[in-house]
């Protein structure tokens, strides 16, 4: 659950982010589904809560995963034409990922897995590579969109890139 000042702006944000609907609501509590479970999201309105401090203790997002790198790509533009844009897109090897910032700034990775089972997933973070750099290399969205309109092969398109000469994995952070 989510508990928020901002009920109706965060109500709106999480309808579009996820394509949700409500399954229920009233003046202070929303439950919302994209899909055939009950509800995905809980959204509670308290008047008067304080924002939430940077770097404070607690979740630092919750992930949401697309079938498939197009169902990605589709959603990052459907946002962009609302005005919603992620602030980090990072393929962290397991999977290529786009954070967003809600209105109360709690974020949310929506993403997709670029290794077809969760053994071959293991099998990449015991090879070393995650070892090496257990963050990723960020890339830009509008490139990756490009190249996957030009049909570039999904393995080419979700390749962990090497970290640029010069950088660490921590300087892929961003919040």
């Amino acid at each position: 659950m989510r508990r928020t000042s901002r009920f109706a702006e965060l109500i709106a944000w999480y309808k579009t982010v996820l394509g949700a609907e409500v399954v229920h609501g009233d003046d202070m509590l929303v439950f919302l589904t994209y899909d055939d479970e009950h509800h995905r999201i809980a959204i509670a309105g308290i008047p008067g809560l304080d924002d939430q401090p940077a770097f404070a203790a607690g979740t630092d997002h919750v992930a949401f995963t697309y079938a498939t790198l197009g169902d990605l790509l589709y959603t990052y533009e459907r946002l962009k034409k609302e005005g919603i844009e992620p602030f980090w897109c990072i393929n962290h090897g397991p999977t290529v990922s786009m954070y967003y910032k809600d209105p109360d700034g709690s974020r949310v990775e929506l993403q997709v897995d670029t290794m077809p089972t969760a053994e071959s997933i293991d099998a990449w973070m015991k090879s070393g590579e995650f070892a090496a750099n257990p963050i990723g290399v960020v890339f830009d969205p509008e490139d990756l969109l490009a190249r996957y309109r030009a049909e570039e092969p999904f393995e080419k398109l979700v390749a962990r890139p090497k970290l640029p000469d010069g950088l660490t994995p921590f300087d892929m952070l961003r919040f």
